[in-house]
Formats: structure tokens, C-alpha cells, sequence
């Protein structure tokens, strides 16, 4: 990414109570919202005023090119990383200006985030994986496997609680990696890239269980992608290019849920 001398912040800032509109045409306040957020590593520009909304049990796809700044971007949102300028709010909750400490806590249970790989750690069982959220943050282990056991079924891979990762087909623990991500019923589901590790019939049959699983949870899903494909499953897209946003479409898919 070309270095910029300062942030682009042309764009007017979305209002953390601007109503957005549901999937199904309600009105709503946004869940979440970023606002003209910078952020640098080192004298590089990373972010630069990226604006977006993302409304109670959205799913909203963030595409940009490789090296545009959509996964700072989510990672500026998810409270990974503290914006240098700008904000984030959450629940009306202003978590740019939280501590490091708590930010952590609203990521055990108001967030779950799904990587390209999964990053499941390959020691432990599919059970033990996708129980692990819990039992780190105070659940009793026979509570915890039982709610992994039924987030597993829910992803359709429930014969894999015995299962370690090594044995599994990459869309398998793909499907464990995102019942790990549901299992503290998040409000948000951050996906970065879920499919990207995929061949393309088992990347639909992982992104149709999430949409499938989120819709059901009410969970909002800010989901990051360079493959329309993808993006398509989303019900508005937002572009990231040299780290501003534009917002390119609303209600992509229209009410079907594939």
C-alpha cells in the first residue's frame, strides 16, 4: 500500500445512531459502528477515515484488493487493534477508549472471530476446540462440552467431537473453527477470508452454514473477502481501497437466504 501524507476523511462519519435497515426492512440503531478510523503501522497508512454501520443480524461483506485494508479494518472493529484517530462504537459503547484489558473481555463475549485457516489447535479434539472459549472464561468443563456438542450438531459436524484437526477435511474444521466462534453466541462474528483456504464446493457449503447459523442466532456477521462469490452473501458490501470505504451496494441479496 502507497503511503498517504494524511487521512482522507471526505467522506461524512456514519452517526452511531443512524438506523439501518434489517434484513427483514425493519429499521434499526447500528450494533456496530467505525467511524473515520485511522490507523498507521509505523509512518504507513493503513486506515484512512474508513467509515462503516453494521445493523443487529447483518451480514455485511467488507471486499477491497489484497493490501487495501480490510482486515485492519476488522481487526480496528473487533478492538484488536486501537484506532490512532477515529472511533469505535459498540452497543452505543464507545471501545476505542477502553483498555487493552477491557476489550479482551468484550472479545470473550460479545465477539467471535473466524480465520482463513482456523486455527484450531491441532492437540485437541474438534470438542475440546470449540469448548476451549468457554472453559477460559470460567464455564465448567462438562458445561462447556455439552454447548460444544451442540454447536457442532448446528454446523453439522457433530460425529467430529472426538475428532483432532489433522483428520479432518479442510471444510470439516473450517465448520469446527466457526461453531468455536459461535459457541459464546457473540453479537458479532468477525470472518476473515473463511473460504480462502477452500476449493469452491466446500467454501459455499462452510459460508451457507454460517449465513444459515447466524440468521438463526441473530448474530451480525462482518464478513472480510476479495471473492464476489463470497460477497455475495452478504446483504449490503462495503470497499476498502487504500484504506477509506465506500459503501457499493444495499440489500445485495435481497431477503433470499440461499
Amino acid at each position: 500500500m502507497n503511503q498517504a501524507p494524511s487521512p482522507n476523511l471526505a467522506d461524512p462519519a456514519p452517526s452511531p445512531h443512524d438506523a439501518l435497515q434489517t434484513q427483514d426492512g425493519r429499521a434499526s440503531a447500528p450494533l456496530l459502528t467505525v467511524r473515520s478510523a485511522v490507523y498507521s503501522y509505523g509512518s504507513e497508512l493503513a486506515l484512512q477515515g474508513a467509515n462503516l454501520q453494521l445493523a443487529p443480524g447483518e451480514i455485511l461483506a467488507v471486499t477491497g484488493p489484497s493490501g487495501s485494508g480490510k482486515s485492519t479494518l476488522m481487526l480496528v472493529a473487533a478492538g484488536v487493534l486501537a484506532p490512532t484517530a477515529g472511533q469505535v462504537i459498540f452497543n452505543g459503547r464507545v471501545i476505542s477508549d477502553d483498555s487493552e484489558g477491557e476489550r479482551s473481555r468484550l472479545r470473550r463475549t460479545e465477539f467471535g472471530v473466524l480465520f482463513q485457516f482456523g486455527q484450531l489447535v491441532p492437540e485437541l479434539t474438534a470438542g475440546e476446540n470449540v469448548a476451549l472459549p468457554l472453559l477460559l472464561d470460567g464455564a465448567k468443563r462438562q458445561q462447556a462440552r455439552a454447548a460444544a456438542g451442540l454447536w457442532l450438531e448446528r454446523f453439522g459436524v457433530a460425529d467430529l467431537i472426538d475428532v483432532r484437526p489433522p483428520d479432518m477435511s479442510g471444510g470439516q474444521s473450517q465448520r469446527v473453527a466457526a461453531a468455536r466462534a459461535m459457541v459464546t453466541e457473540p453479537s458479532v462474528l468477525f470472518a476473515d477470508e473463511p473460504t480462502g483456504a477452500l476449493d469452491t464446493m466446500s467454501g459455499e457449503a462452510v459460508m451457507r452454514e454460517i449465513v444459515r447459523v447466524a440468521r438463526e442466532a441473530g448474530t451480525g456477521v462482518m464478513l472480510i473477502t476479495h471473492d464476489a462469490k463470497v460477497a455475495a452473501y452478504g446483504d449490503r458490501e462495503v470497499l476498502v481501497r487504500d484504506g477509506t470505504t465506500n459503501e457499493l451496494s444495499i440489500n445485495l441479496r435481497n431477503g433470499d437466504d440461499r
